[in-house]
This record gives C-alpha cells, structure tokens and sequence, in this order.
C-alpha cells in the first residue's frame, strides 16, 4: 500500500500547469465528441508507447512476436527519431511506455532513451520479460530513472512458466528481479515501482495466491493478474481460464464472444497512441501488425499526423461503429485485474 501512494504521488509530481492544460483539453474534446457522435480533439496525448524493438528472446503462443508472424519489419527504434518525438511533445507529454511487441532490453540503448525521457519530467515505464536483467542492467535500470518497471511472470514453476512463456527460464526472471530490487535498496532509491505481471491462462490460473506469496518474499511491489487476449476465440482455446473472472471470453453453446459490449466510442483514440520502432503512429497497442497507420513520424511531423484528416477519419469511424474496424472487435478496454 505504501509502494502504491508513493509510486501516485511521483505519477502526481510530474504534472505541470501545461500538462494539465493538455489533460483538461484532451478530456474535453474526448466528453463532447461523445455526446454530439462528432470526432473533435484538442490537444496532445497525454500519454505514448514507444517500441523499442520487435525483436524477442522468446516464443509466447498469443505474441506476433513470439511466433515471428509480423508482415512489418523486425528492427531497433532509431535513437534520433525517438528524442525528436519527445522534444516536440515532452511539455505536454506526462506517461510514456518503453514497449509494444518485442523485448525493450534488446534495444542496446533502451535505458539511454528512459534516461533522456526521465530527464524531461516525463513519468516512464517498461514491460520486460526480465532475461536481460543482470546486475549492470538492473542497477543502469535503476539509475535510469524509470518510474515502474512491469516484469512477466505467468508461473510460481519453470514447468508451467514455460507453457505460455516458451523458451523463457523462470531462474533468469527471478534472478533479474531480485538484481533490481538489490539496487533499488543500495542506491536508496524509491523507483522504479516493481510490478509481477501475471497472464492468466488455464495452464496457470491455480497458482494465483503462489504468484502474491512470492511476490511479498522477493520484495516486489504489487502483482497484476491480466486478462489474456485470444486471436482466434471463437471456438474455444486451451488458454483460456476456467475462472471465469479472470477470462475475456464466454461460452455461449459452444462458440465464444468477448463479455463486454463494443461502445462506439474509446477514450485511448483520444489520450493515447502508440509509436513503432519505424516510426509509424497507430492507434493502439491492439494493432500489433501497424495496419490502421495513422502516419509516419519519419516524413511528417506528431502534430501533422495527430490532428490530420486521417487521425480526425478514424477517430469518426469509430464513433459511428466500433464493431466495424476489425482490431477493436476483439478489444476489452480495462486488461488488468488488481492483485
């Protein structure tokens, strides 16, 4: 609890009066669009996902990179792109994710770029399969200046963990975070807040309590128990949880449909984005394959793109019907369930 009101009111202290203004413009605009059904947007994001890389060590059974099914190029995100994307939006920017697909601590100067985001007063933070996390990593890590470091676990044993985590080792990843949670307490430092992230599965979902006992040993800060996205769920999968809680899907006589209603409308088109390791603005995290590109940071500047009338077309689109684009018919806004 104490982890949870320190890591708030460090998320709090990076609020100045222009990010502020940009939160009051974004959540405006976002309030009357719903009401009229007309797409209007005023302000920047107050929040980003860079990709750092699509590159990854391992071969998770839901990830396009895990199974190397991308139709987009595999690469390293350019350092100049990125500082110049955060130069042009850092005032106004308050949230940035260091990921999308792909391992961000194969970016060989990952915690180079935290570290020019955290000097701009940005809050930051990375999701990592924690096999990079040797000690120089895990104290740079922490040195760095990231806000909330977010470490996959999905299995309390390597026989499990390696059911959805192929190719990973359990030893590396709790050995990775004990490196961080060493330095964090050798350089007296308050961050970065350290997150078990555990995807609920069916092959994992009885050892739960295990996750939050082991979670407390080791020093970890809290445990996140996600809900898993299926691509092709209509049949059913192994994958998804017999504790109906911690599942997206329902059975309804033998075929599956997501739970949750699709609402015409989203608050991510209008707060959010996401960056690839090339450049290209898209919409959402759930566009993994880059297919509704809004634009390209590499011949057009954030602004150009973010307000251009091909971000305003969709952001319309889908305020007359979500069920119509195809990545948002498999989409449950709200992922996490708190541990």
């Amino acid at each position: 609890m104490a982890s949870l009101l320190t890591d708030g009111l460090n998320f709090v202290s990076k609020l100045t009066p222009l990010r502020a203004l940009n939160a009051a413009q974004v959540v405006g605009s976002y309030a009357l669009s719903k009401v009229t059904g007309q797409a209007r947007h005023w302000g920047l994001p107050l929040a980003l996902s860079f990709e750092p890389t699509t590159s990854c060590n391992l071969r998770c059974p839901e990830c396009p990179s895990g199974l190397r099914s991308f139709t987009r190029p595999t690469g390293m995100l350019p350092d100049a792109l990125f500082k110049r994307t955060i130069d042009e939006l850092h005032q106004r920017l308050w949230y940035l994710i260091f990921y999308f697909q792909g391992e961000p601590y194969l970016h060989p100067n990952f915690l180079d770029l935290v570290q020019y985001a955290a000097d701009k007063g940005i809050y930051t933070a990375t999701s990592t399969n924690a096999h990079y996390l040797n000690d120089h990593n895990a104290r740079r890590t922490v040195e760095s200046g990231l806000d909330r470091l977010i470490i996959s676990l999905d299995g309390t044993t390597q026989e499990v963990y390696q059911q959805y985590r192929v190719g990973g080792k359990l030893d590396k990843v709790l050995e990775g975070t004990r490196n961080v949670v060493k330095w964090r307490k050798e350089l007296k430092s308050s961050t970065p807040r350290i997150v078990f992230q555990f995807l609920v599965v069916r092959p994992n979902e009885h050892q739960i309590e295990e996750a939050k006992t082991l979670a407390k040993e080791m020093g970890v800060d809290d445990v996140w128990f996600k809900t898993a996205q299926i691509y092709d769920y209509q049949n059913g999968s192994p994958l998804i949880p017999t504790i109906d809680y911690y599942s997206r899907y329902e059975n309804n006589g033998g075929t599956w449909n997501i739970k949750n209603k699709l609402l015409n409308h989203c608050w991510k088109m209008w707060h959010s984005c996401v960056v690839t390791w090339d450049g290209l603005v898209v919409p959402c995290c759930f566009d993994k394959d880059a297919e509704y590109r809004q634009g390209d940071l590499k011949t057009e500047t954030f602004r150009q793109l973010w307000h251009g009338p091909q971000y305003r077309g969709f952001r319309a689109s889908l305020l007359k019907g979500r069920d119509q684009i195809d990545m948002c018919r498999n989409c449950t806004q709200g992922t996490k369930v708190w541990g």
